[in-house]
């Protein structure tokens, strides 16, 4: 191939990948599992560089824009009616949608569908918060032990009162977080998070729960404790869905199953 014929082609090639770039996305999307169509591991971000290449490039949670959250807390409230947890868990979504990310580097995208093994460690959940108010979080499952049959509903996964500002670390465990366990052949649960503001701080009288128990955890009504506490409408929520993996055993094992 003559040097002209290749220089040509080259700038053809450029020209192309020009028009391509222009019309992908600012910012996109991508899950650690390259087969999942879901929400991100993590933002990945278009950068031009100083030599005017362009590269996606991992960016923090931070990399959150105004209206991402915007978009995620306007399809939240659709997917929660979507999968039914307005009305089996709540009367009405909330208007925000809580940041929930995995230690796995996952942010949990409403409705999802991730595993056991990703979520098998607390996540850090975030919020738009008042630092002079007290709130209280709650994940629940309503499909104990199946969504066809939940006669045990709600199986609560994680209740934290108290809490300062969104600063989960610093409130009162009622019951220490229990990741996913959906029996094998139950199809997909749905793993609700909610987050209520309180009016002034509350004396629990549940009895407190650790990671190694699940009893007491059954038969849950989020929706009830809501009312006993008069927390009024979650202010903000997420949910994902998962089903049996090979994760599940160990944790069965480690609540004494």
């Amino acid at each position: 191939m003559s040097l002209v014929r290749f220089r040509v082609l080259r700038n053809l090639n450029r020209s192309a990948l020009a028009g391509f770039w222009k019309d992908f996305p600012r910012a996109t999307a991508v899950n650690g599992n390259s087969s999942a169509v879901n929400f991100p591991a993590a933002i990945r971000t278009l950068k031009t560089l100083n030599n005017g290449h362009r590269l996606l490039t991992k960016e923090p949670l931070s990399a959150f824009t105004p209206s991402q959250r915007q978009y995620s807390c306007e399809n939240l409230g659709k997917t929660m009616e979507e999968n039914c947890v307005v009305p089996d868990v709540i009367s009405k979504a909330p208007p925000q949608t809580a940041v929930v990310q995995y230690p796995c580097d996952i942010v949990v995208k409403p409705g999802q569908i991730l595993t056991p093994t990703q979520v098998k460690d607390e996540p850090c959940v975030k919020w738009e918060a008042d630092a002079n108010k007290l709130y209280t979080l709650c994940m629940t499952d309503p499909d104990a032990p199946s969504r066809k049959d939940p006669k045990f509903r709600e199986w609560h996964h994680w209740l934290v009162g108290n809490i300062p500002g969104a600063d989960v670390a610093k409130g009162e465990v009622l019951s220490a977080y229990v990741g996913s366990g959906p029996p094998p052949d139950t199809g997909l649960h749905r793993y609700v998070f909610l987050i209520y503001e309180q009016k002034c701080k509350l004396t629990f009288d549940e009895k407190r729960l650790p990671n190694n128990s699940g009893d007491g955890r059954g038969g849950f009504k989020i929706a009830d404790f809501a009312r006993k506490y008069a927390l009024g409408d979650p202010v903000a929520g997420n949910l994902y869905q998962a089903e049996y993996d090979d994760y599940v055993p160990i944790l069965y094992k480690q609540l004494g199953a």
